[in-house]
């Protein structure tokens, strides 16, 4: 027998995948661990071995249905640089246009489906109105905004990829399909009231975080390592080196990503199905990492584009560098959300997105090693490949966003759970009235 109360939630809902978190109290109500279970197997690793590689960017894509794009191009990526190709520059640009639509349509989603409705109708409001359906109905235009801005990102991301879910179109070499005038000034009409929606979205985004201001500086508020792409200090989701930023601030490592076996470290949890990956220098659980949106503004030292980069400084002024809160990752999703229609509009806007000159004709299997690095909304993803000379996968390493944050998210739990159980934060917290109820 034991006086100790364990809290089981399963499954955890709000997410893609399978999970169950599990909170182990104490007799005196003293929290004793969290923890965050992935409980089911994936084994995408051995469905890509013995297979063509040409093939890896058709099956990876299924490991997730929210971000299959990002997995997509880690894919061919990861074959191209086992086999020494560089695509054209108009193939890329249509890959930059792709992943852009992807990460648009995944933070829409988050912020108005996944996050929204706790904030509109807050946290203790009844689960029947604590849901996208209940903000459609008491907040129409919201709702409606909400849609359209998704719809758009999911059209384009199905115009470049082919699909749009599982997209079939970047291909070792290239894409089989270049983009033409029609669909580039059909998204262009498009984009100039999408923006607009964007910048609504932004203005709904400041009043949340004014309105949860206590909650979000003081609530689950963790320091971990943060990893996230740049190119040239700027923050980038296709293509540049990887960076590792320390809890206090300080950039620790600035790599190519086929180097990333120095810098990732990996840890087998007994309870859980996925690894806990970390900065491998300092050892676990010291240096533990999160990734994503916040990480992704923290290690960049600015946003690609004019307007991000006045939403960035907003941030930055208000809560520093590094910001540690948890609950400031529904800020900065938003804040790339600007950089993505920034992106997007500016690749539409070039010449070379309608070039007919996306793939090469001469492209040859060959023994080889690569890496395929991008970040997905969720966080970076190391696709890492072997090949033989017949151009057939021999082994697969994959590195995905839940593996760079579950420790994190543990971490982030742990705090949480002891301000609600031991200090009861969540009665002295100021919390505004509900905007639907």
């Amino acid at each position: 027998m034991t006086d100790e109360r364990v809290i089981r939630i399963e499954p955890v809902t709000r997410l893609e995948g399978h999970g169950e978190l599990t909170i182990e109290l104490t007799k005196t109500g003293k929290v004793k661990d969290v923890k965050f279970h992935v409980s089911s197997t994936r084994f995408f690793e051995k469905f890509l071995e013995n297979r063509f590689a040409e093939e890896a960017a058709r099956i990876a894509p299924r490991i997730c249905g929210i971000c299959p794009e990002p997995h997509h191009l880690a894919a061919v990526k990861a074959v191209e640089a086992a086999w020494k190709v560089t695509p054209p520059p108009a193939a890329t640009k249509l890959r930059r246009l792709l992943i852009n639509a992807k990460q648009y349509s995944s933070h829409a989603l988050h912020f108005f489906a996944l996050a929204a409705p706790d904030f509109l109708a807050g946290p203790f409001a009844d689960p029947a109105t604590r849901n996208v359906v209940a903000i459609i109905k008491a907040l129409p235009d919201v709702g409606k905004m909400a849609l359209q801005v998704m719809e758009f990102g999911q059209d384009l991301a199905a115009a470049v990829g082919g699909k749009a879910i599982h997209p079939v179109t970047a291909t070792p070499g290239g894409m089989l399909n270049p983009f033409s005038e029609e669909k580039r000034d059909e998204f262009l009409k498009r984009i100039v009231e999408t923006k607009e929606r964007t910048l609504q979205t932004v203005e709904l985004a400041k009043k949340v975080v004014q309105d949860y201001w206590d909650p979000i500086t003081k609530l689950a508020v963790v320091d971990t390592y943060y990893l996230g792409m740049h190119n040239k200090g700027n923050l980038e989701i296709y293509d540049g080196n990887l960076r590792v930023m320390d809890p206090e601030g300080k950039i620790v490592a600035d790599f190519n990503p086929r180097d990333y076996k120095k810098y990732y470290g990996e840890y087998v949890p007994e309870h859980s199905y996925a690894t806990h990956i970390y900065y491998k220098p300092v050892g676990y659980p010291k240096g533990i990492w999160r990734a994503n949106s916040l990480a992704r503004v923290n290690v960049a030292d600015k946003m690609a584009t004019p307007i991000a980069q006045e939403a960035l400084k907003e941030m930055r002024d208000a809560l520093g560098r590094p910001i540690h809160a948890t609950f400031a990752y529904h800020w900065a999703r938003i804040i790339e959300l600007v950089q993505a229609i920034e992106e997007m509009e500016g690749l539409l806007k070039d010449p070379d997105i309608v070039s007919t000159d996306v793939k090469l004709s001469d492209v040859e299997p060959r023994r080889g090693e690569g890496v395929g690095c991008v970040e997905a909304p969720r966080g970076t993803l190391v696709h890492n490949y072997w090949t033989d000379e017949d151009g057939m996968i021999t082994k697969a390493n994959l590195v995905v966003a839940t593996n760079n944050n579950i420790a994190g998210i543990e971490r982030s739990l742990v705090e949480a759970a002891k301000q609600i159980f031991e200090q009861k934060a969540h009665e002295s917290l100021s919390l505004p009235d509900p905007m639907i109820k």
